[in-house]
């Protein structure tokens, strides 16, 4: 460039501007929606209901809230309606009772295997192992435990219903228990260490009190879970809520039903409400501490 055309041009005209990126594709995200909308109708048309049924949907709704709730404007201090009340609270009160010792089952269990298959505690085939338990642990139902393993061994017995609730928990909470190791602070484990403790001493010492809340948190929120999943065993006659409902609903006692109903709604609400309660109050106290030791 020569100074004269230097000199005539003009200032911010000619700088040179970054180059826009281009733009990524769009066809892509097309695809995928255009896929995901496929297998969708895919689905409805390989189910084969009978959609035009919905239409009616309103009408069965009404017919039988009106039906459930004819026992719940009785009286329920005088006879039969006490009984009612007192044996569906007695039905339901065996439901936590079951749900109770299967989460304790599963944390007992779980609390081994889920160090087991945490990467930063044991080799990588021992990891390999757990993980693989544990999956296969996760991808059975409780119901399909109870019928196939549980139901030869124990037959109708809440046993069945509390041992297979216990087992489905291992695999759920394994899997978290040892999410929470792998992602626990390297400070009080690395110092143990250097102090030359060993192996156990590190993990009772170093990693288990920092991931004991979280855990435990888990178990809990675990105890809910399985409040609704022993309603389902108790349908096949282990016991709980659900074999009274299965039981009245067989029966269309629809007046005792719509009780029953109520009093698994109430007790399921007022327990998942203590239980969170403890939690935020677990969680939260364990973070009060965590940032007082970092200060």
């Amino acid at each position: 460039m020569d100074a004269h055309a230097a000199a005539t041009r003009t200032p911010g005209r000619d700088v040179d501007r970054p180059v826009r990126p281009a733009a990524p594709p769009k066809w892509p995200a097309t695809a995928a929606w255009l896929g995901a909308a496929i297998l969708v109708v895919v689905c409805v048309w390989l189910v084969d209901a009978n959609w035009t049924r919905l239409l009616g949907l309103p009408e069965a709704v009404l017919r039988y809230a009106d039906l459930l709730s004819q026992g719940l404007f009785l009286n329920p201090f005088q006879d039969p309606q006490t009984e009612w009340w007192t044996v569906a609270f007695g039905f339901m009160l065996d439901s936590v009772t079951i749900a109770w010792i299967g989460t304790l089952i599963g944390a007992v269990l779980s609390l081994p295997l889920g160090f087991l298959a945490a990467r930063n505690v044991a080799p990588a085939w021992i990891v390999a192992i757990a993980r693989t338990i544990l999956n296969v642990v996760r991808a059975i139902p409780e119901f399909i435990l109870a019928i196939v393993f549980l139901l030869p061994l124990w037959g109708f017995h809440p046993a069945a219903g509390a041992i297979a609730l216990g087992i489905g928990s291992v695999g759920t909470l394994g899997k978290l228990t040892s999410e929470a190791i792998e992602g626990l602070r390297p400070g009080p484990v690395e110092a143990l260490r250097a102090a030359g403790a060993g192996q156990l001493a590190v993990l009772r010492w170093g990693m288990l009190p920092q991931v004991l809340p979280e855990i435990i948190a888990f178990w809990l929120y675990r105890f809910e879970i399985n409040i609704r999943a022993g309603a389902i065993l108790g349908a096949l006659g282990l016991g709980g809520i659900g074999f009274l409902l299965e039981q009245l609903f067989n029966g269309r006692e629809w007046a005792r039903l719509g009780v029953a109903l109520v009093v698994t709604i109430v007790v399921t609400i007022v327990v998942d409400q203590i239980s969170a309660v403890v939690r935020h109050r677990i969680i939260g106290d364990d973070i009060g501490e965590g940032r007082a030791t970092a200060v």
